[in-house]
């Protein structure tokens, strides 16, 4: 295990998820890569607190139909979250798309020996619809996958 693919989004518990993938990772002495797959730009525009010491949008007009800005945004929250980990060969990939098969896809492109993903989903509408992103990775899945949970509290 020499490559650990570490899948976050933008939400406050990537911050364990990162932390814990990061933590196996330096255990197995392994690189590490940070993935997050850029999803509907209107997520992004959720009110959360601080988190992985990214503050969002707290002094900043984004337009959301903008879709080069929007990249630049997410770019900028995937390079905040690197240098939380405090260790600059963390590397990071922004990918776009369905969000399993995004992952799935970075992952044989990048060679990763592990896949590090939370268990945490959105809604139960969402997860009757579309299935959960975890699921749907494990399905797929090619190499071993370290799942994080998350649990609301």
């Amino acid at each position: 295990m020499k490559r650990i693919l570490i899948a976050i989004d933008y939400h406050p518990v990537s911050e364990k998820v990162a932390e814990a993938g990061y933590k196996l990772a330096k255990q197995l002495d392994a690189r590490v890569c940070l993935l997050h797959v850029m999803a509907n730009v209107s997520y992004y525009g959720i009110d959360y607190p601080t988190f992985m010491g990214y503050s969002g949008y707290d002094e900043m007009a984004v337009n959301l139909d903008i879709a080069q800005e929007m990249q630049e945004v997410v770019e900028d929250f995937l390079e905040t979250a690197a240098k939380h980990l405090n260790d600059e060969s963390v590397e990071t990939h922004l990918a776009e798309g369905d969000a399993a098969t995004a992952i799935l896809e970075y992952s044989k492109t990048w060679n990763a020996d592990m896949l590090v993903m939370g268990t945490h989903s959105h809604s139960v509408f969402e997860k009757l619809l579309m299935g959960t992103v975890a699921s749907s990775v494990l399905e797929k899945t090619e190499v071993p996958v370290f799942m994080v949970p998350i649990k609301k509290d």
